[in-house]
């Protein structure tokens, strides 16, 4: 800090004294460049623009470092980085998973990926299967039979929970690792952000589900998974163009008309 300067007087020509050792302080750290730790996971040790790092000749226990690098990846203030998105921003990538044939998903988020479509849209989604779901079962028997009493399925939340979370975290997951193999340059949070907002039509395709006709439904579910899957694997394409690696955006594809089906005969059977 500047006020905690010390000036210290040209004595060199003194007998006895010894010269000043100057070292080099400007070491590079990751606040150097913008949005360096949004493309880390976990986040980089040290939280916020105005946290102090050590350097390499201050004596720290292995202990307290230990410690300190505990503290940051339990610390709920170091993932805010990958929140650092605003309205419009949101709704932009909202809108650009809509449209399965763009292809430039990953240009769009550039060097800010965020992963509010890993926790908020696929939390939204779980809420949304949950009650929509228990809601068509309610619709389809009431169309069968006038009698039906309304009875709510609490099993739907946890099969919802489990289902879409651990596909929305797992794939990615998978993804990364198997391409860090193949050796291209994955980003495990850029892929999060992706098939998060990958789940955004499947929200509003829940809705339509309501419809209480069997074959209308296998055509919308259909059409929802279609467009999803085409947006997930034409922009993992354009992310491993040059790589080999066309039966990883095929499997993609496929994956996501799995979770559409599943969707559909879990929920809206």
């Amino acid at each position: 800090m500047e006020d905690e300067s010390y000036t210290i007087s040209n004595t060199s020509h003194l007998l006895g004294s010894v010269p000043a050792v100057i070292t080099d302080e400007k070491s590079s750290t990751a606040h150097d460049v913008p949005y360096a730790s949004m493309q880390t996971f976990p986040p980089a040790n040290g939280v916020g623009r105005g946290q102090a790092y050590q350097t390499a000749g201050t004596p720290t226990a292995s202990g307290q470092q230990s410690t300190s690098y505990w503290q940051v990846i339990f610390s709920v203030s170091s993932y805010t980085q990958y929140f650092n998105v605003d309205t419009d921003v949101v709704v932009n990538r909202l809108m650009s998973s809509l449209n399965p044939v763009g292809g430039d998903f990953f240009n769009k988020i550039d060097a800010n990926p965020d992963l509010y479509g890993l926790i908020w849209i696929s939390t939204t989604l779980v809420f949304v299967l949950a009650l929509l779901g228990n809601l068509a079962t309610y619709l389809t028997q009431k169309h069968a039979d006038n009698t039906t009493s309304w009875s709510f399925d609490v099993s739907f939340v946890n099969t919802a929970a489990w289902s879409i979370y651990g596909y929305v975290i797992v794939v990615p997951l998978a993804y990364y690792f198997f391409l860090q193999y193949m050796g291209s340059n994955a980003n495990i949070i850029r892929f999060w952000c992706m098939w998060g907002y990958s789940l955004t039509i499947f929200i509003m395709s829940s809705f339509l589900l309501l419809v209480p006709v069997g074959f209308l439904r296998w055509i919308i579910i259909i059409l929802s998974g279609v467009a999803s899957a085409s947006f997930v694997a034409l922009n993992l394409r354009s992310f491993i163009e040059g790589n080999d690696v066309s039966v990883a955006v095929i499997a993609a594809f496929f994956l996501q008309i799995a979770l559409a089906v599943f969707i559909k005969v879990r929920f809206f059977g």
